[in-house]
């Protein structure tokens, strides 16, 4: 009887994993270093969101990031990159990573998310004017409009873009 209870637990665990798994469109950045570190002057933007390539010339080039100064210890530079190439698109079960890793064109490196081709779609419908107001200023600041990015969740219905109003309710 305990091991027949044990196992309907260990399946009711799994289970529920599963669908908590499901719900989210990329698995959020869990890497106290990255944390310290990249977060606290931006969105902690989730692994999965960038291939391989990309985060390895981003790492490459931190001093002269996007126009700062982000130069780190040649000892987190190589901890970061281990973690963001582990969790890369490619290597993401995560439905979006898997989009966006079949969305690229081989041989391309892409140096900003803006540039990845998936995501670039999925923001076609959007009036530029929305993008560049001065409270989203670009489509690399996720979480100006998506109010749960920071969960990891992307979903149209938790879109909420300043000066417009719920994405889907229009």
């Amino acid at each position: 009887m305990k091991k027949t209870i044990l196992f309907l637990t260990c399946i009711l665990a799994l289970n529920l994993n599963a669908k908590d798994f499901r719900k989210i469109d990329f698995e959020t950045a869990n890497n106290e270093l990255y944390k310290k570190e990249c977060t606290s002057c931006h969105f902690g933007y989730a692994p999965g969101m960038l291939p391989k390539n990309s985060w390895v010339y981003i790492m490459d080039n931190l001093e002269n990031h996007y126009g700062t100064d982000a130069s780190l210890e040649q000892s987190d530079v190589k901890s970061l990159k281990e973690y963001l190439e582990l969790h890369s698109s490619e290597n993401s079960h995560t439905k979006r990573s898997r989009k966006i890793t079949t969305s690229l064109k081989p041989g391309t490196l892409y140096t900003s998310l803006t540039q990845i081709p998936y995501l670039q779609k999925k923001h076609r419908k959007i009036e530029e004017r929305l993008i560049t107001q001065k409270e989203v200023k670009s489509l690399a600041r996720c979480a100006a409009c998506h109010k749960d990015a920071d969960k990891g969740i992307f979903d149209k219905k938790t879109v909420n873009i300043p000066n417009y109003g719920p994405w889907h309710k229009k």
